[in-house]
Protein backbone atom coordinates (compact mmCIF):
# COMPACT_ATOMS: atom_id res chain seq x y z
CA UNK A 1 0.00 0.00 0.00
CA UNK A 2 1.03 3.72 -0.70
CA UNK A 3 0.09 5.53 2.53
CA UNK A 4 -0.53 9.38 2.33
CA UNK A 5 -0.11 9.69 6.34
CA UNK A 6 -2.16 13.01 6.25
CA UNK A 7 -3.02 14.36 9.41
CA UNK A 8 -6.86 14.62 10.23
CA UNK A 9 -7.79 17.86 11.22
CA UNK A 10 -5.44 18.82 14.04
CA UNK A 11 23.57 -3.69 -3.86
CA UNK A 12 20.92 -6.44 -3.55
CA UNK A 13 21.23 -9.48 -2.01
CA UNK A 14 19.49 -12.45 -3.89
CA UNK A 15 17.75 -15.02 -0.82
CA UNK A 16 17.98 -18.11 -0.58
CA UNK A 17 15.14 -19.94 0.97
CA UNK A 18 16.14 -22.85 3.69
CA UNK A 19 12.11 -24.03 5.34
CA UNK A 20 10.16 -20.97 6.22
CA UNK A 21 13.71 -18.60 7.37
CA UNK A 22 15.44 -16.28 5.08
CA UNK A 23 19.00 -17.40 4.91
CA UNK A 24 21.60 -14.52 2.63
CA UNK A 25 23.65 -16.30 -0.17
CA UNK A 26 26.48 -14.38 1.33
CA UNK A 27 27.96 -14.69 5.06
CA UNK A 28 26.32 -11.80 6.59
CA UNK A 29 24.10 -12.72 9.72
CA UNK A 30 20.26 -11.74 9.42
CA UNK A 31 18.91 -11.13 13.67
CA UNK A 32 17.50 -14.34 15.28
CA UNK A 33 13.84 -14.36 14.53
CA UNK A 34 13.61 -12.13 11.58
CA UNK A 35 11.68 -12.54 8.18
CA UNK A 36 10.96 -10.57 5.64
CA UNK A 37 7.54 -10.28 3.44
CA UNK A 38 5.55 -8.14 1.20
CA UNK A 39 2.67 -6.41 0.72
CA UNK A 40 1.18 -4.50 -2.82
CA UNK A 41 -2.31 -3.02 -3.63
CA UNK A 42 -3.52 -5.64 -6.20
CA UNK A 43 -2.76 -9.38 -6.37
CA UNK A 44 1.02 -10.02 -8.19
CA UNK A 45 -0.21 -12.88 -9.89
CA UNK A 46 -0.03 -16.99 -9.83
CA UNK A 47 2.90 -17.19 -11.98
CA UNK A 48 5.22 -14.68 -10.11
CA UNK A 49 4.46 -16.09 -6.32
CA UNK A 50 7.35 -18.75 -7.27
CA UNK A 51 9.97 -15.65 -7.61
CA UNK A 52 8.36 -13.42 -4.84
CA UNK A 53 8.76 -16.70 -2.61
CA UNK A 54 12.60 -16.61 -3.35
CA UNK A 55 13.22 -14.04 -1.47
CA UNK A 56 9.70 -13.67 1.09
CA UNK A 57 8.64 -15.69 3.84
CA UNK A 58 5.24 -13.51 4.10
CA UNK A 59 2.48 -11.44 2.08
CA UNK A 60 0.40 -9.06 2.34
CA UNK A 61 -3.42 -10.33 2.37
CA UNK A 62 -6.47 -7.63 1.88
CA UNK A 63 -9.85 -9.12 3.54
CA UNK A 64 -11.83 -5.95 1.73
CA UNK A 65 -10.91 -3.12 -0.92
CA UNK A 66 -7.82 -1.28 -0.87
CA UNK A 67 -7.17 2.12 -0.91
CA UNK A 68 -8.53 3.67 -3.45
CA UNK A 69 -9.72 0.69 -5.49
CA UNK A 70 -13.25 -0.72 -6.40
CA UNK A 71 -12.69 -4.26 -5.83
CA UNK A 72 -10.12 -6.55 -4.43
CA UNK A 73 -8.35 -8.83 -6.59
CA UNK A 74 -6.95 -11.00 -3.44
CA UNK A 75 -9.91 -12.51 -2.74
CA UNK A 76 -9.93 -16.43 -3.05
CA UNK A 77 -5.80 -16.21 -3.41
CA UNK A 78 -5.56 -17.94 -0.18
CA UNK A 79 -4.67 -21.16 -1.61
CA UNK A 80 -2.34 -20.74 -4.02
CA UNK A 81 -0.30 -18.40 -1.15
CA UNK A 82 -0.48 -21.16 1.16
CA UNK A 83 0.23 -23.74 -1.83
CA UNK A 84 3.34 -21.35 -2.55
CA UNK A 85 4.40 -21.72 0.98
CA UNK A 86 3.75 -18.17 2.35
CA UNK A 87 2.74 -16.95 5.58
CA UNK A 88 0.35 -14.28 6.21
CA UNK A 89 -0.40 -10.44 6.78
CA UNK A 90 -3.94 -9.68 7.05
CA UNK A 91 -5.39 -6.72 6.17
CA UNK A 92 -8.53 -4.69 6.49
CA UNK A 93 -9.00 -1.14 5.21
CA UNK A 94 -10.54 0.89 8.04
CA UNK A 95 -12.13 4.49 7.68
CA UNK A 96 -11.04 7.98 7.14
CA UNK A 97 -11.95 10.45 8.86
CA UNK A 98 -14.03 12.02 6.73
CA UNK A 99 -16.05 9.29 6.29
CA UNK A 100 -16.52 8.37 9.97
CA UNK A 101 -17.57 11.98 10.50
CA UNK A 102 -20.76 11.15 8.38
CA UNK A 103 -22.10 8.61 10.36
CA UNK A 104 -24.39 9.35 13.96
CA UNK A 105 -22.37 6.65 16.13
CA UNK A 106 -18.74 6.22 15.06
CA UNK A 107 -18.39 3.57 17.50
CA UNK A 108 -21.68 1.54 15.81
CA UNK A 109 -19.96 1.75 12.52
CA UNK A 110 -16.19 0.54 14.17
CA UNK A 111 -18.30 -2.67 15.20
CA UNK A 112 -20.07 -3.08 11.93
CA UNK A 113 -16.86 -2.83 9.79
CA UNK A 114 -15.20 -5.26 12.79
CA UNK A 115 -18.06 -7.85 11.95
CA UNK A 116 -17.50 -7.28 8.27
CA UNK A 117 -13.76 -7.85 8.21
CA UNK A 118 -14.34 -11.44 10.63
CA UNK A 119 -16.87 -12.00 8.20
CA UNK A 120 -14.60 -11.81 5.12
CA UNK A 121 -11.86 -13.87 7.32
CA UNK A 122 -14.05 -16.34 7.59
CA UNK A 123 -14.95 -16.72 4.12
CA UNK A 124 -11.21 -16.84 3.03
CA UNK A 125 -10.82 -19.51 5.44
CA UNK A 126 -8.83 -17.72 8.07
CA UNK A 127 -9.69 -19.46 10.99
CA UNK A 128 -10.31 -17.41 14.80
CA UNK A 129 -6.82 -16.85 16.30
CA UNK A 130 -5.73 -15.08 13.63
CA UNK A 131 -4.49 -11.52 13.58
CA UNK A 132 -5.95 -9.11 11.51
CA UNK A 133 -4.67 -5.62 10.81
CA UNK A 134 -7.08 -2.44 10.74
CA UNK A 135 -5.32 -0.12 7.88
CA UNK A 136 -5.37 3.49 9.13
CA UNK A 137 -3.98 5.35 6.44
CA UNK A 138 -4.03 9.07 8.72
CA UNK A 139 -1.34 10.29 10.77
CA UNK A 140 -0.78 11.99 13.65
CA UNK A 141 -3.55 12.56 16.90
CA UNK A 142 -6.53 10.19 15.86
CA UNK A 143 -9.52 12.67 16.79
CA UNK A 144 -12.31 11.00 19.67
CA UNK A 145 -14.42 9.91 16.38
CA UNK A 146 -11.58 8.15 14.77
CA UNK A 147 -10.80 6.38 17.95
CA UNK A 148 -14.10 5.44 18.81
CA UNK A 149 -14.40 3.72 15.45
CA UNK A 150 -10.76 2.44 15.91
CA UNK A 151 -11.46 0.71 19.47
CA UNK A 152 -15.13 -0.22 18.53
CA UNK A 153 -13.83 -2.17 15.41
CA UNK A 154 -10.75 -3.54 17.93
CA UNK A 155 -13.54 -5.19 20.57
CA UNK A 156 -15.65 -6.68 17.51
CA UNK A 157 -12.81 -8.37 16.45
CA UNK A 158 -11.30 -9.62 19.77
CA UNK A 159 -15.20 -10.43 20.69
CA UNK A 160 -15.61 -12.84 17.88
CA UNK A 161 -12.00 -14.68 18.21
CA UNK A 162 -9.85 -13.25 15.94
CA UNK A 163 -6.60 -10.73 17.52
CA UNK A 164 -6.60 -7.26 16.29
CA UNK A 165 -3.64 -5.25 15.41
CA UNK A 166 -2.97 -1.66 13.62
CA UNK A 167 -1.55 -0.70 10.52
CA UNK A 168 -0.53 2.79 11.15
CA UNK A 169 2.70 5.68 10.80
CA UNK A 170 5.25 5.31 12.99
CA UNK A 171 6.23 8.95 11.85
CA UNK A 172 6.35 11.37 14.32
CA UNK A 173 3.47 14.47 12.81
CA UNK A 174 3.95 18.04 14.33
CA UNK A 175 1.26 19.33 16.10
CA UNK A 176 1.68 22.99 17.31
CA UNK A 177 5.13 22.66 19.31
CA UNK A 178 4.64 18.92 19.70
CA UNK A 179 5.00 16.17 17.74
CA UNK A 180 3.00 13.21 17.68
CA UNK A 181 3.32 9.15 16.51
CA UNK A 182 0.24 7.52 15.44
CA UNK A 183 1.16 4.45 16.97
CA UNK A 184 2.01 6.10 20.19
CA UNK A 185 -1.03 7.53 20.51
CA UNK A 186 -3.24 4.60 20.05
CA UNK A 187 -1.50 2.75 22.23
CA UNK A 188 -1.56 4.98 25.29
CA UNK A 189 -4.94 5.55 24.36
CA UNK A 190 -6.19 1.87 24.41
CA UNK A 191 -7.37 1.31 27.97
CA UNK A 192 -5.21 -2.07 28.03
CA UNK A 193 -6.13 -3.72 25.31
CA UNK A 194 -4.60 -6.29 23.59
CA UNK A 195 -3.50 -4.98 20.49
CA UNK A 196 -0.04 -5.51 17.40
CA UNK A 197 1.20 -3.33 15.63
CA UNK A 198 2.40 -2.77 12.17
CA UNK A 199 4.05 0.60 11.52
CA UNK A 200 4.64 2.31 8.69
CA UNK A 201 8.38 4.67 8.39
CA UNK A 202 9.99 4.39 5.52
CA UNK A 203 12.70 7.97 6.20
CA UNK A 204 16.06 6.86 5.35
CA UNK A 205 16.68 6.34 8.21
CA UNK A 206 16.14 4.38 10.21
CA UNK A 207 14.68 3.15 7.34
CA UNK A 208 17.07 1.14 4.74
CA UNK A 209 15.17 2.04 1.80
CA UNK A 210 14.08 -0.78 -1.08
CA UNK A 211 17.10 -2.80 0.45
CA UNK A 212 16.87 -6.66 0.49
CA UNK A 213 20.25 -7.07 2.21
CA UNK A 214 20.63 -10.13 4.29
CA UNK A 215 20.94 -8.13 7.34
CA UNK A 216 17.39 -7.60 8.25
CA UNK A 217 16.07 -4.55 10.55
CA UNK A 218 14.14 -5.71 13.52
CA UNK A 219 10.62 -4.28 13.65
CA UNK A 220 11.91 -2.06 16.55
CA UNK A 221 14.83 -0.10 14.29
CA UNK A 222 11.97 1.72 13.47
CA UNK A 223 11.50 3.54 16.23
CA UNK A 224 8.49 2.13 17.60
CA UNK A 225 10.01 -0.54 20.67
CA UNK A 226 6.92 -1.89 20.84
CA UNK A 227 5.82 -2.52 17.14
CA UNK A 228 5.08 -6.44 15.51
CA UNK A 229 5.82 -5.43 12.16
CA UNK A 230 8.12 -2.28 10.14
CA UNK A 231 7.10 -1.34 6.78
CA UNK A 232 10.06 0.20 5.84
CA UNK A 233 9.78 0.38 1.95
CA UNK A 234 6.90 1.44 0.21
CA UNK A 235 6.48 1.93 -3.82
CA UNK A 236 6.05 4.10 -5.45
CA UNK A 237 8.99 6.34 -2.85
CA UNK A 238 7.37 9.12 -1.29
CA UNK A 239 9.87 11.87 -1.62
CA UNK A 240 8.24 13.82 1.52
CA UNK A 241 9.60 11.18 4.31
CA UNK A 242 11.65 8.84 1.70
CA UNK A 243 13.81 11.43 0.40
CA UNK A 244 17.35 10.35 1.84
CA UNK A 245 16.71 7.08 0.44
CA UNK A 246 18.92 6.39 -2.39
CA UNK A 247 18.13 2.62 -3.58
CA UNK A 248 14.76 2.75 -5.24
CA UNK A 249 14.37 1.90 -9.00
CA UNK A 250 14.63 4.90 -11.43
CA UNK A 251 10.55 5.46 -11.60
CA UNK A 252 10.81 5.10 -7.85
CA UNK A 253 9.16 1.88 -6.93
CA UNK A 254 10.68 -0.81 -5.39
CA UNK A 255 11.10 -4.17 -7.08
CA UNK A 256 11.95 -7.68 -5.73
CA UNK A 257 14.64 -9.57 -7.82
CA UNK A 258 14.03 -10.95 -10.50
CA UNK A 259 10.53 -8.83 -11.04
CA UNK A 260 11.75 -5.81 -12.17
CA UNK A 261 10.87 -7.00 -15.72
CA UNK A 262 7.73 -7.65 -14.96
CA UNK A 263 6.78 -4.32 -13.37
CA UNK A 264 5.55 -5.50 -10.09
CA UNK A 265 6.47 -3.78 -7.46
CA UNK A 266 6.20 -4.08 -4.01
CA UNK A 267 6.01 -3.23 -0.16
CA UNK A 268 8.82 -4.08 2.07
CA UNK A 269 7.91 -5.34 5.87
CA UNK A 270 9.85 -7.16 8.89
CA UNK A 271 8.06 -9.79 11.26
CA UNK A 272 9.59 -11.68 14.19
CA UNK A 273 7.09 -14.71 12.59
CA UNK A 274 7.00 -15.98 9.29
CA UNK A 275 3.71 -15.70 9.24
CA UNK A 276 2.96 -12.33 11.28
CA UNK A 277 -0.97 -13.01 11.31
CA UNK A 278 -1.00 -16.91 12.26
CA UNK A 279 -3.43 -17.54 9.54
CA UNK A 280 -1.79 -20.26 8.24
Amino acid sequence: MAMAFTVAASGILFLAMSGDRLQATDHATTPANTFLGFDRNEYPGNNALPLLRRTFAFAGYWLNSPPGASGNSWTGKRDALQAAGFGFLLLFNGRLDAEIKRVANAAELGRSDGEAAVAAARREGFKPGSLIFLDQEEGGRMLPEQKAYIYAWVDGVNGAGYRTGIYCSGIAAVEGKISVVTADDLRENSAGRKIEFWVANDSCPPAPGCSFSSQLPRPSASGIQFASVWQYAQSPRRRDFARGCSNYAADGNCYPPDLLREKIFVDLDVAGSPDPSGAR
